[in-house]
């Protein structure tokens, strides 16, 4: 037995873990230490073993990942959601869909807070999803708004899973941020465009706010810009030199905490039962890299990349063809997997072929950049895709009565949206690299 063969049975192992439930660190583990036991036997797999767990998590790198779901759970426990879409209502609230489009500003904001998905979507649909119910928001246009803003926590840096693709592909987390913000705007702005075009077409949807005077205009951004300056804090000390992503997400945290406390939103217990979470999220992610890295050590011995990268190169069709092929298998998987699951188990075999491909004379950096913006996108319109997306059912818990079939048709308008946007990244990877180029 050949090793594609060999690799193809513990593929299909993990996969049989994974159907039965087994955590999906400890299914990649399983799977990956038993087929690297089959090709190289019992001595070499234990050699290995014993410098895994050092070689994996002594990377100085990801301490930014438990510093950043740490600063996520004080600002979202302190309550500065609320502070930062009020600020956005106040702005624009008054305008036909505006409190919607403030949602996505929110959520934009939150985002590069938390670092989340998930936690934009919850957070933000307690705190906007009453406001848009007290003006008559249909339940389609509010619930569909919230579910997409929340996949802007992914987009906006510092994205956690942007930072474990840096750690993964050995790009620079520095670099992979800016190559993050102009798609992030356009995501922001694309949606809003879809909002303002959707209530033109179904005026019965949305309602109009009152205009806020200028004194509370003044008094929600007064409450809103200390946490905004955090953000601002963060990348002009990252770009300006001052300090690494790690060390700027150390500084956040310690302001994010500084605020909380300045501000009175938060006791010590309060803060000391933000650790925990934080805790389990890092514990899962970490084990799911160590699961990822004894799978990719496998399929690395049994040359399935390599050979699957070779056999890409050969095929007698454009690179963007191929490139779009994989972008929809990421979409399709998005339905049984989440980001992170699918970016361990995909990434290994699909980067080096990507790498290998002549995509518009760009540089392995660049591909590898610009690819794991794209990946990065193309992620989050699975996270609100049907038949599963995720942020759709985070919604749907909030909102409770609104049934899930008509949280996804107010999903539809922003799915055009990106797949617009999309297609632009793909065609035009200066969008991506532009911010990248700067830096040099």
């Amino acid at each position: 037995m050949n090793k594609a063969e060999i690799a193809g049975i513990f593929i299909t192992g993990m996969m049989v873990l994974i159907a039965l439930r087994v955590p999906l660190g400890a299914a990649m583990f399983i799977a990956g230490a038993a087929g690297y036991w089959w090709m190289v036997g019992d001595a070499v797999l234990l050699n290995y073993l014993k410098g895994l767990l050092w070689a994996r998590f002594s990377v100085y790198d990801l301490s930014v990942i438990p510093l950043f779901l740490l600063m996520g759970q004080i600002a979202s426990g302190a309550g500065f959601s609320r502070d930062l879409f009020q600020a956005a209502n106040t702005l624009v609230g008054h305008r036909n869909a505006g409190v919607a489009q403030a949602a996505i500003i929110a959520c934009a904001c939150f985002g590069a807070i938390s670092g989340s998905s998930v936690a934009t979507a919850a957070t933000m649909s307690q705190v906007a999803l009453p406001e848009m119910r007290r003006l008559n928001y249909s339940d389609r246009l509010s619930c569909g708004t919230l579910a997409a803003g929340g996949t802007l926590g992914i987009l906006v840096p510092p994205s956690i899973i942007l930072i474990v693709y840096a750690l993964l592909a050995e790009q620079s987390i520095t670099k992979l941020f800016a190559a993050s913000i102009i798609p992030a705007i356009i995501a922001a702005i694309g949606y809003m465009v879809a909002i303002a075009i959707y209530v033109r077409l179904y005026p019965g949807h949305a309602q109009i706010a009152p205009k806020a005077s200028g004194a509370e205009r003044l008094a929600a951004i007064g409450k809103a810009w200390p946490i905004a300056s955090i953000f601002v804090i963060l990348f002009v000390g990252i770009y300006g030199g001052f300090f690494t992503p790690t060390e700027g997400a150390a500084v956040a945290t310690t302001a994010t905490l500084g605020l909380a406390l300045a501000r009175r939103r938060m006791t010590w217990v309060q803060i000391a039962r933000c650790f925990l979470p934080a805790a389990q999220a890092t514990a899962m992610i970490y084990t799911m890299l160590l699961g990822g890295a004894m799978m990719n050590t496998a399929l690395a011995v049994s040359q399935v990349p390599a050979d699957f990268a070779v056999w890409t190169a050969g095929l007698n069709v454009h690179p963007l063809l191929i490139v779009s092929g994989f972008l929809l298998l990421f979409i399709v998987l998005t339905c049984v997997l989440d980001e992170l699951a699918m970016m361990l188990l995909l990434l290994p075999v699909l980067l080096p072929t990507i790498l290998g491909l002549d995509l518009f004379g760009l540089t392995v950096e660049y591909k590898a950049i610009w690819f794991g913006i794209l990946m990065l996108v193309v992620v989050s319109v699975g996270l609100i895709a049907p038949p599963v997306g995720l942020d759709v059912y985070v919604v749907h818990k909030v909102a409770k009565t609104v049934p899930i079939g008509e949280i996804y048709r107010g999903i539809m308008p922003f799915l055009v949206s990106d797949v617009v946007r999309i297609v632009l990244l793909l065609f035009v990877p200066e969008i991506t690299l532009w911010a990248v180029r700067l830096l040099k």
